[in-house]
């Protein structure tokens, strides 16, 4: 069926097929692995099927309560705010930057957006040079690039360097084209591994990007999620040339909210105009109430001290019985240092699975969710190719503010042992250990 005009002619693109009218970089773009899963899930659960939901990953806390409470006292908040964010929020940025991560800035240097996955699109979009990515690596930056058309070169890491880019990696890559404009993403802790880099790992990745002027985009959106509280950032390692990302989805629980942050530095202001300007043609600004509360957020408080304190605390106890659960079942891991994921290797079932049909991590996936009910994510949509039998695993799947209120109740100096995991954990463990005994009966 055509529309027709006035003067009865088609209107263009009415009688095309639906692929020939999509832009050539979104044809055949599925939607985004980790909410398909989740949606997946859900209409699963729907079907009164038992699903153990370990593909999103969304923090399973309550935001702090004086942020909640900021945000009813500016619910009236209705006007339009200036592109780049609200002046009071983006001084609060800078100060806590300062504070936190020793990154010399000030709110000039700040740019609000919603959501820090909004700001890399842009970033992309504004900044004509290729997108680096190592691998394994979150979901949405290589589709992002393909969307916008910029070549992305994918640098595969490896699980005896704790899935870290390495200098030599960097240098190699560097060294083939020196002079070619490159964006090189670092995420740690990371998503999908729960690694992260050390100090002199930051020095030496820093001393390569300095020697090819590089920009590197440090997505810290974990860094306030450090198992131990000791997270590095590479910004004052290599200032010139480093953008930081971050926001309030991950360690505040807020990722409904939308609130990402980019920091810049100064000698990059041309490319922050460049991107506010185009905020100003998009999203125009991000939500003015969610604006206001942020601020409290990122101020100085022993209320939000006391929470991040609480909520490492429960990751690094939980992470660390699922490793033991893992290795008991001779599965592959490394031990999550920061966030809320794992990314076992399942590579030693090899064999048992292939009698299975199962020869890809896609098929491993799906395999579990139709006999276990544990949904998690293949490898290879973090960038790992098919027949790697690597996973990510989300482990999220607990009621956190319940969580979070008994850890209150248990001394500091004291561990959340496994009766505390057992009663406030529970959908975690579960999972992996159904997960474990599927292995075990191959």
């Amino acid at each position: 069926m055509s529309f027709k005009t006035e003067n009865s002619k088609d209107v263009i693109g009415c009688d095309l097929a639906p692929d020939m009218q999509l832009n050539l970089n979104v044809r055949g773009l599925p939607p985004s692995a980790t909410l398909s899963i989740n949606e997946r899930s859900d209409r699963l659960r729907k079907q009164g099927l038992t699903i153990y939901k370990m593909g999103l990953g969304q923090s399973p806390f309550p935001v702090p309560e004086s942020v909640v409470d900021e945000l009813k006292r500016n619910a009236f908040q209705k006007d339009y705010l200036p592109v780049k964010g609200l002046l009071e929020l983006r001084h609060a940025v800078a100060e806590h930057h300062i504070r936190t991560y020793g990154i010399d800035c000030t709110e000039d240097d700040v740019l609000i957006g919603p959501g820090s996955k909004e700001l890399m699109f842009i970033l992309q979009l504004v900044y004509y040079g290729d997108i680096v990515i190592p691998t394994p690596a979150w979901v949405s930056y290589a589709p992002q690039a393909q969307i916008i058309g910029r070549q992305i070169r994918m640098l595969h890491t490896h699980a005896q360097n704790g899935w870290r880019l390495t200098p030599e990696q960097l240098d190699e890559l560097c060294r083939s084209d020196p002079s070619r404009p490159r964006i090189i993403i670092l995420n740690y802790p990371s998503n999908p591994t729960g690694t992260t880099y050390g100090l002199n790992e930051l020095q030496a990745i820093a001393k390569i990007a300095n020697k090819y002027r590089v920009v590197l985009l440090s997505d810290e959106i974990y860094g306030k999620l450090h198992h131990e509280n000791e997270h590095h950032s590479i910004v004052p390692l290599y200032p010139e040339g480093t953008i930081f990302s971050g926001g309030l989805s991950k360690w505040c629980g807020a990722g409904g909210w939308r609130l990402g942050v980019f920091v810049f530095p100064k000698c990059l202001r041309w490319l922050q105009d460049a991107m506010a300007a185009v905020a100003s043609e998009t999203f125009t600004s991000t939500s003015a109430p969610i604006q206001y509360a942020a601020v409290k957020a990122f101020q100085k408080s022993e209320d939000i001290d006391q929470y991040l304190y609480q909520v490492r605390r429960i990751l690094r106890s939980l992470g660390r019985k699922l490793i033991s659960l893992f290795m008991d079942s001779d599965v592959q891991v490394l031990s999550p240092q920061g966030g809320f994921y794992l990314f076992p290797d399942f590579k030693r079932y090899g064999e048992k699975l292939k009698i299975r049909s199962i020869a890809t991590s896609q098929d491993l996936c799906e395999h579990l969710l139709e006999e276990t009910g544990v949904a998690m994510l293949p490898g290879r949509d973090f960038g790992r190719t098919p027949e790697e039998l690597t996973a990510r695993l989300a482990y999220v799947n607990f009621d956190g503010k319940k969580a979070l209120e008994a850890a209150y109740q248990v001394p500091s100096e004291l561990p959340l042992d496994d009766h505390f995991l057992q009663s406030y954990c529970a959908g975690p463990l579960i999972a992996t250990e159904i997960l474990c005994n599927w292995l075990k009966n191959l």
